[in-house]
């Protein structure tokens, strides 16, 4: 199976920076998009940004200008900058791996994270 391992979490003040990784692990023999998303107490879960594998970005119209998505496909590795942070940032941010091609099965999965935890207060 596929695991997708998140990190990079933590305290920051508004206005402050962090970077969160994550890392898909298992019988991958390739990955279609890779995707942020993040769920607030009380709210939905909502995509923040996403990545095709030839590069292609989206964003969630809140965080654009301040959120860079970035991936290594060699490491099936998914990065989220995160600048200027808010407090309205604050979330569990999850990453996901969409139209997941496996070894030696057929068809397309998509896989989550479990998330880490972004608290944004002074």
């Amino acid at each position: 199976q596929v695991q997708l391992v998140e990190s990079g979490g933590g305290l920051v003040q508004p206005g402050g920076s962090l970077r969160l990784s994550c890392a898909a692990s298992g019988d991958i023999f390739g990955i279609g998009s890779m995707a942020w998303n993040r769920q607030a107490p009380g709210k939905q879960r909502e995509l923040v940004a996403a990545i095709t594998k030839s590069g292609s970005t989206n964003y969630a119209d809140s965080v654009k200008g301040r959120f860079t998505i970035s991936r290594d496909n060699a490491k099936n590795t998914v990065w989220l900058q995160m600048n200027n942070l808010e407090p309205e940032d604050t979330a569990v941010y999850s990453c996901s791996a969409h139209n997941v091609l496996l070894l030696g099965a057929e068809g397309v999965y998509d896989y989550w994270g479990q998330g880490t935890q972004v608290t944004v207060s002074s």
